[in-house]
């Protein structure tokens, strides 16, 4: 697997130490609120999210007629959302505190697949939240960063997302890795069961807390 060139030259900028633990977290629905975020967004521009499936392209809507927007708006939708609102993102419930307490015991890297013009507008968020730990905005599916960076470190690699298929990228990729998939909003946490190659399912951080610590404790870490 390759990884993109601009994901490659962040990711070689972090100085990782191959004895510790190894978190790769998502963003979107796992330390930051997004689907309310861009219910805001989209009732702002006359349109709503039906929230029928965990899919973004069908399910924005214009308020007007009810009519599903295309899979080309919903891409030019969703990156106007990242311009106007990444900065006003709130935390999930407990990711500052979690994540904190975790990084006593392993280094935590965010993973995420915001544009890179808006990389550092989500630096700047995360680190006004409490969550100021190395970024990297990623292209496309995760596996192959994922691997990237598990290949630097001998201790325990974990990897916490919301989406299905990049937690399959990921396992694909590496098979040490251990997988938590996290849906931070109940809504759309109803709509999908466990992804296929998790470890773990948890929806709330104090749940992913005690499973990640536990692990790490049972591998002597």
């Amino acid at each position: 697997m390759i990884v993109h060139p601009d994901v490659l030259a962040q990711a070689d900028r972090i100085d990782l130490d191959p004895s510790r633990p190894l978190i790769l977290s998502d963003a979107d629905e796992v330390i930051l609120q997004f689907a309310s975020v861009l219910e805001e967004f989209l009732h702002e521009n006359q349109m709503y999210l039906d929230m029928a499936t965990f899919a973004l392209t069908g399910n924005i809507k214009r308020r007007a007629d009810d009519v599903a927007v295309s899979a080309e708006e919903v891409s030019a939708l969703i990156g106007q959302f990242f311009v106007e609102k990444t900065e006003v993102q709130p935390a999930v419930p407990g990711a500052p505190e979690a994540l904190r307490a975790l990084s006593e015991k392993a280094q935590i890297i965010i993973v995420t697949n915001v544009p890179l013009q808006q990389r550092d507008a989500r630096v700047r968020t995360l680190k006004k939240l409490g969550m100021d730990y190395p970024l990297i905005a990623n292209v496309g599916l995760k596996g192959a960063i994922v691997k990237h960076l598990a290949d630097k470190v001998e201790a325990p690699v974990y990897f916490i997302d919301d989406i299905p298929p990049n937690i399959t990228s990921v396992a694909q990729a590496c098979e040490r890795v251990h997988c938590l998939h996290f849906v931070a909003d109940e809504r759309l946490g109803r709509l999908l069961g466990p992804a296929e190659h998790s470890r773990h399912r948890a929806d709330n951080w104090p749940d992913a807390a005690a499973w990640l610590t536990g692990h790490m404790a049972e591998l002597g870490y």
